[in-house]
Order: structure tokens, then C-alpha cells, then sequence
């Protein structure tokens, strides 16, 4: 029997936090239609003092993509100065 991961996540403290920018978790979740999330939160705390998590969330395939399109326009500037050969 498979387990089904559907509207399910985790969180885990990030270790590597170095900025205040950075999440205080990461982690990742699966939707109702089967689209996988990256899931990060940042500890804050409301007028009164009281702590809340804010989270933000991002598809993985939108990130991948974002990645590729970084990567063709380093490549289509063709600024090759830094490789060796």
C-alpha cells in the first residue's frame, strides 16, 4: 500500500539561517492536486507579543523554471571572461 501524501507537509528548522531575510523553517508539501510546494516561515510576533508564523509557499516546478530561465540568460549574454580555456 502506497501513503498517500496529499495535504500533507513538513517543517524544519533551518539550521543554516545567516540572514534575517531567511525562513526560520523550510520544508515542502503536497496540494489536493498533487503539486508539490516549497514552504518556508519566519517567527514574528504580533502587537501584543504573541508569536505567529508567516509563511510564504512556492511550486518546485516554478522554481526549476525560474532557475532554467537564469541560466539560459547567462548563456545567451555569452559573457564567457571567466572561463579558463
Amino acid at each position: 500500500m502506497e501513503y498517500d501524501n496529499t495535504n500533507r507537509g513538513v517543517l524544519f528548522k533551518n539550521d543554516k539561517k545567516a540572514d534575517e531575510k531567511h525562513p526560520d523553517y523550510k520544508g515542502s508539501y503536497t496540494d489536493v492536486n498533487g503539486n508539490d510546494h516549497w514552504l518556508n516561515a519566519w517567527l514574528a510576533k504580533d502587537k501584543n507579543g504573541n508569536t505567529y508564523m508567516r509563511l510564504t509557499t512556492k511550486l518546485k516546478d516554478d522554481v526549476h523554471k525560474q532557475g532554467m530561465q537564469q541560466a539560459r540568460q547567462v548563456i545567451d549574454q555569452g559573457d564567457d571572461s571567466d572561463i579558463p580555456f
